[in-house]
């Protein structure tokens, strides 16, 4: 086998190498030159082998262990920064399920820790917080599992949140409620809970 040709992916430090003609992986530039992977060399099947079970594993393991080093995230956010990266999918994929194997990258700790977050830092309803998790392509049952593991009363959070932010103002106001209605929709909360809580400020 010989590789016929090697092209730079545009704007990524990556190099796709074409074997008989074939596209064969993309390689980080650094791996292309440690392997001597240039055009018109010969490479046997082992070594090509090698190339894909172990270089580019090992390279994209690495990527990912940055990403995650710098922000958690879940398996589907690291599949995808891996292919924008420029890996390909079953190396990514591969990476992705060694991290996984050893506990670096888990969506049940990635979801429990990202509700935990967001409630401390921005009241939602546990619907705006499913969608949030679904979003970032976390597993329904995981978000269920995840949800469940939090006493989250949606009337309570959007009461909480609209005394903060509204408990000055007068809410016989038509516009006034308006916004607060707007506001709990925004954050998840249904007609029916936005409407008792207005309810109750208006009363206090």
């Amino acid at each position: 086998m010989t590789i016929t040709s090697v092209e730079k992916v545009k704007g990524k430090d990556m190099m796709r190498v074409f074997i008989d003609n074939n596209y064969s992986f993309t390689i980080p530039s650094e791996d292309y030159i440690k392997n001597n992977l240039y055009e018109e060399t010969e490479i046997s099947e082992e070594k090509l082998s090698h190339i894909r079970t172990g270089v580019l594993v090992r390279a994209a393991r690495e990527q990912a262990v940055r990403y995650l080093t710098f922000k958690d995230r879940s398996e589907s956010e690291i599949l995808k920064k891996l292919r924008e990266a420029g890996f390909d999918a079953d190396v990514a994929q591969t990476a992705a399920s060694e991290l996984k194997a050893i506990g670096y990258l888990d969506d049940n700790r990635f979801a429990l820790k990202y509700i935990s977050e967001r409630l401390r830092t921005k009241a939602l309803s546990k619907k705006a917080l499913a969608y949030e998790l679904k979003n970032k392509g976390i597993d329904g049952e995981i978000i269920e599992r995840a949800l469940s593991e939090f006493e989250i009363d949606d009337y309570e959070v959007a009461l909480r949140e609209a005394k903060r932010k509204f408990g000055k103002y007068d809410l016989s106001d038509v516009k006034t409620e308006q916004k607060v209605y707007r506001f709990l929709l925004h954050r998840g909360f249904s007609y029916e809970t936005a409407g008792k809580v207005i309810g109750i400020m208006k009363k206090s």
